[in-house]
């Protein structure tokens, strides 16, 4: 199996169109197609690009080795979505909130957590 069979592989399994797919890499739809069909190879950048924004595991990629996803420790899965947000748009709310959180004192963490047990404990979410 080539690269190019693994990547319609990992786009089907994200249930992503080749429109889709490619927005989330900043190409079109025909460039996804042309890699997916081998009538286009896949540069380095593409596969550090698809390796970065779908988590897929680079060695499977590459070669077919190991497992697609890779397992994270909770770090690394915080980590990378700290990053994505940040990266992908840094003035959302989602961004903003994540600076915010990065000043809290301990005293407003835990005023914090307290708040957000009892949100989420209340009757429109159980």
């Amino acid at each position: 199996m080539t690269v190019n069979e693994r990547i319609k592989i990992l786009r089907k399994s994200k249930n992503l169109t080749l429109e889709k797919f490619g927005n989330n890499l900043g190409v079109k739809k025909s460039a996804i197609s042309k890699i997916e069909n081998g009538e286009n190879g896949v540069t380095d950048q593409m596969v550090k690009l698809i390796v970065n924004e779908f988590g897929v595991s680079e060695n499977w990629l590459r070669n077919g080795k190991g497992e697609m996803f890779p397992e994270f420790d909770k770090a690394d899965t915080i980590a990378k979505l700290v990053k994505q947000i940040i990266t992908k748009n840094p003035n959302c709310f989602k961004s903003r909130f994540i600076s915010f959180i990065t000043q809290m004192t301990d005293e407003q963490w835990d005023f914090f957590e307290h708040t957000l047990f009892n949100f989420f404990r209340s009757e429109n979410y159980e």
